[in-house]
């Protein structure tokens, strides 16, 4: 499969789809697999596999169990070059655009670039832009970078429109794991307006209600992680919203 062109064709026919976020690190294999089964049952469109720090060691049991339990694509979302596995589909290759860092725009990826070219991962190369989300998160205090201030619009816009530029295939907007503000509406409408890239929201998406406002404001793929990890509810609600689209 290739998912990038799913991708691709979702957003020209204007379908938006859902990817869970799963932290290898926050729950055991009885766990997941409880959560791949109503993942399974809902019809997610993928999982996203990764977290901003593991410690665990637990990337290649996680991603193991998930292909053993579901044909939901699973793509890679690194927080750092440890994070790689060809037992996944793909890999989000991240560039952190909305900071400073230029160890998280090109250094790290340096490190990679090799290890991915002998793999089997389908590449997606990603713009990643951390958005303020009310609190300081790991994936801030991680990359050493501050994120785009919650109610700077045209900051965003500009960032993702430089990305496009720069030849990204995909724009992450996230506001974080446990955000206590989701990305606002009005940004992603403004960076909907800017770019033609598939847009990626996620951080502090905790009901249908934001999921579907999210979609309206203009993201194709909406990604929720935290807060399924304490409702499992959630995952068969939010994919419904969004199937609805």
């Amino acid at each position: 499969m290739n998912i990038y062109n799913k991708i691709t064709k979702d957003k020209s026919n204007n379908k938006k789809t859902f990817a869970l976020l799963i932290d290898p690190d926050r729950q055991d294999k009885k766990q997941l697999i409880s959560l791949i089964d109503k993942a399974n049952k809902a019809k997610v469109d993928y999982f996203f596999v990764g977290g901003s720090l593991l410690t665990n060691n637990n990337l290649e049991l996680c991603i193991s169990t998930i292909k053993e339990n579901s044909n939901i694509p699973t793509i890679l979302f690194p927080g750092n070059v440890m994070q790689v596995s060809n037992k996944a589909d793909a890999i989000l290759f991240l560039s952190l655009i909305s900071g400073r860092n230029a160890e998280m725009l090109i250094g790290k990826q340096v490190i990679t670039a090799p290890i991915l070219k002998k793999s089997k991962l389908e590449i997606l190369p990603t713009g990643y832009m951390l958005i303020d989300s009310g609190k300081p998160t790991t994936a801030s205090y991680m990359s050493n970078t501050i994120p785009i201030p919650h109610d700077k619009d045209e900051v965003a816009s500009c960032t993702a429109m430089a990305g496009e530029m720069l030849g990204l295939k995909l724009i992450f907007m996230d506001g974080g794991s446990g955000a206590v503000n989701p990305i606002s509406e009005k940004m992603i409408e403004s960076c909907r307006n800017n770019v033609e890239l598939p847009i990626i929201i996620g951080g502090g998406i905790d009901s249908a209600e934001k999921a579907i406002s999210n979609c309206n404001a203009g993201a194709d793929i909406i990604v929720v992680g935290n807060a399924i990890e304490k409702n499992n509810d959630l995952i068969k609600e939010i994919a419904q919203a969004v199937q609805q689209f």
